[in-house]
């Protein structure tokens, strides 16, 4: 498989990826809540693997990409072209999503979902729906301030959640999507075929917990596509965390592996012939 294949693979996949995911929160969310959208992310990338597995390994993030770098399975080259690329499909699929909803109606208005309302002159705090009305929030103590609508289910914080508590959910949550990543796809000691479907549930899973802090990234390129579409600087204000605790778990995981797969020469030499 050629270079140029693998990078394509990465750029489709990463556009199906931010446009059908986040587009069934989007287009979906209000009908299918957390539950259903966390489910979508995973059927997606379930479905993904076994398109494009076997042409790029299927990373659609550069945080896998990132663990699989740390852990010695690709060269600087690839590793960067494929952040290069997941980034181009990402952005791709997030202008996609934003036709759909520059598509929509005048007259009866369609529901769309993925939104969140940040309050202004805040590092990102968001406020809940029903406390916002004719783009002013009432706050818990009575008063009331402007706020702006951040659309396309792009990672920022969610009503009631902070920096660092978005910080260590994307630790964690990354941690283990990679960590199944890693040892689902292992050479040795891997499942195979069956790899897609544990990869699948795990990001379904680890949304479904992740959704209601920030949206759940655990994925860059995901947040980055949306974010290009929200032109006001309170949808970038937190963008840092969908970078650094995605990188962080993602290199985590990768020792974590490493510790688990270390097998000592003596083991070597003992086992039996």
């Amino acid at each position: 498989m050629n270079s140029i294949q693998k990078y394509f693979a990465e750029g489709l996949g990463t556009m199906f990826l931010v446009l059908l995911a986040c587009g069934s929160a989007v287009l979906a969310g209000p009908a299918i809540g957390v539950l259903g959208i966390g489910l979508c992310f995973g059927l997606v990338l379930l479905c993904l693997c076994y398109a494009i597995g076997n042409i790029s390994g299927c990373h659609v993030n550069p945080a896998v990409s990132f663990a699989m770098f740390v852990s010695g399975r690709m060269s600087v080259k690839d590793f960067v072209w494929y952040v290069i690329a997941q980034l181009i499909g990402a952005t791709v699929g997030a202008w996609f999503l934003w036709l759909l909803v520059e598509f929509s109606s005048d007259g009866f208005p369609y529901s769309f979902g993925g939104i969140t309302y940040l309050i202004n002159d805040t590092l990102g705090i968001a406020a809940p729906a029903s406390h916002v009305a004719n783009g002013m929030a009432t706050l818990p103590d009575g008063t009331q301030a402007a706020v702006t609508e951040v659309q396309y289910a792009a990672n920022v914080l969610q009503p009631g959640a902070t920096v660092w508590m978005a910080l260590v959910s994307e630790i964690v949550l990354t941690f283990l999507f990679v960590f199944v990543v890693l040892g689902s796809t292992d050479a040795q000691k891997g499942y195979g075929k069956f790899a897609g479907i544990a990869i699948g549930l795990a990001l379904g899973l680890v949304n479904i917990v992740g959704i209601p802090v920030d949206n759940c990234s655990v994925n860059p390129a995901r947040s980055f596509g949306p974010a290009l579409f929200n032109p006001n600087a309170l949808s970038w204000c937190t963008f840092w965390v969908m970078v650094v605790g995605p990188a962080v778990g993602a290199m985590l995981a990768a020792y974590a592996w490493r510790i688990c797969n270390f097998k000592p020469e003596s083991a070597e030499l003992d086992a039996p012939l």
